[in-house]
C-alpha cells in the first residue's frame, strides 16, 4: 500500500512539472491533426496461466504475478525502451527489481530537457498471473504516443510492454485497440528461469523478444520447441473515453479488476513434453553362472509432461551380458 501511494504522489509531481511545456511543438515533428487531447482507459489482462505456460510455472516464493505498470504519454523524441537497443539504468532496475524511481527520474529529465513527455500514469500490481488492472491516461495532439512497461514477477529481467503506440490516425483519435503482449529480455541479467539467482550480463546486451525457441536452451522457462510462437502472456485494451477533462494519476489501490468478461477467450493449452536425463552407465553383469547375465542402466525424469505433451519414455533398460567371474 505504501508503494502504491509513492507511485501516486511521484506521478502527480511529474504531471505538474511536465505539464508546463507539453503544448510546445517539437522541432521536426509532424503534429497529430486530431483534436487537442483525448482521454483513454487502459485495461491490462494477465494471461500467464499454468495451462498456457506450464514449464517451471512459479507457484510460490513468489508465485506468478505482475509488477505495477508505468505508462508514459509522449512525442516521437522519447522512448522508454526499444527492441535492439540497450536498456537504460531505470529500465534495468524496473525489469530486475520492479523499482521505478530511476525510471521516473529519467522520464522527468526527458520532459524537462526536450519537452517530449506529456504525462506519467500508473496501474497497481496484480498478485497472480491472470487477473486485470487498469488506469486512465491522456494524450495530446503533439504527444500522441504511449509507452508502458510491466515486469514479469518472478524473473531475472523479463517484462512486457509497448513502445510508442500511436493513438492518432490522421485527424482522429483511435476509438479502441487491443494488443497481445509477449515477453522481452532487458539484456541485463543472464538467468534462464523464472527463479534464477542474480547473474549480471557483462557486457550488457540489447533488449530482445523472448520466443519459443530463443534463447535456444532447454533450461529456459519459455523454451517450447514444438511451438512456432508463444501464446500471448498478457493483453492491453485501450478505449477512448468521452470525458476529455484533464486528469492526473488515478489512485492505484482502487484499480484492480476482478476476473470478468474481459478474460473470456479460450486459454491456450501449451503442450509440455517429458524431459529425461541421459542414461547412466551400465551396472554390473548379474546372474547365475549357468545362464547369461543381465546388466541394467537407468535415467530419471527432469520435467514431467503436461497438456498432452509427449509422455515419458522407459526409465530403465537392460540387456544380456556374459558373466566374467564364473569358475
Amino acid at each position: 500500500m505504501a508503494m502504491c501511494e509513492l507511485w501516486r504522489v511521484w506521478g502527480m509531481l511529474l504531471v505538474a512539472v511536465l505539464g508546463c511545456g507539453r503544448c510546445r511543438p517539437v522541432d521536426g515533428e509532424a503534429p497529430c491533426a486530431a483534436s487537442d487531447r483525448a482521454k483513454y482507459s487502459l485495461i491490462f489482462t494477465g494471461k500467464w496461466s499454468r495451462t498456457a505456460f506450464p514449464k517451471q510455472y512459479p507457484l510460490y516464493r513468489p508465485p506468478a504475478q505482475w509488477s505495477p505498470m508505468m505508462v508514459v504519454t509522449h512525442s516521437s523524441d522519447y522512448h522508454m525502451w526499444r527492441v535492439g537497443e540497450y536498456a537504460s539504468n531505470g529500465v534495468r532496475e524496473f525489469a530486475e527489481k520492479s523499482e521505478a524511481w530511476s525510471l521516473m527520474r529519467e522520464v522527468e529529465a526527458s520532459g524537462e530537457k526536450i519537452q517530449s513527455v506529456y504525462g506519467v500514469f500508473s496501474a497497481p500490481a496484480i498478485p497472480n498471473g491472470v487477473e486485470q488492472t487498469s488506469t486512465e491516461f491522456e494524450v495530446h495532439a503533439r504527444h500522441s504516443l504511449m509507452s508502458f512497461i510491466v515486469r514479469i514477477v518472478p524473473s531475472p529481467d523479463w517484462f512486457v510492454g509497448g513502445d510508442s503506440i500511436n493513438l492518432c490516425e490522421g485527424d482522429n483519435w483511435k476509438e479502441q485497440m487491443s494488443i497481445d503482449l509477449y515477453p522481452y529480455d532487458a539484456g541485463t541479467d543472464s538467468g534462464f528461469t523464472f527463479s534464477s539467482p542474480n547473474f549480471a550480463t557483462i557486457p550488457q546486451e540489447t533488449i530482445t523478444e523472448i520466443t519459443s525457441s530463443s534463447p535456444s536452451h532447454p533450461a529456459n522457462s519459455f523454451f517450447y520447441p514444438r511451438l512456432k510462437q508463444l501464446p500471448p502472456i498478457a493483453r492491453v485494451t485501450l478505449t477512448k473515453l468521452k470525458d476529455n477533462r484533464l486528469i492526473g494519476i488515478i489512485p492505484a489501490q482502487s484499480n484492480l479488476i476482478p476476473m470478468g468478461n474481459e478474460i473470456d477467450d479460450i486459454v491456450s493449452e501449451t503442450p509440455l513434453d517429458c524431459e529425461v536425463s541421459t542414461w547412466s552407465s551400465w551396472g554390473l553383469c548379474m546372474g547365475k553362472c549357468t545362464e547369461k547375465g543381465v546388466k541394467r542402466r537407468t535415467r530419471y525424469i527432469r520435467l514431467k509432461p503436461a497438456n498432452s505433451g509427449t509422455p515419458c519414455p522407459e526409465l530403465q533398460e537392460e540387456e544380456q551380458c556374459v558373466l566374467h567371474n564364473c569358475v
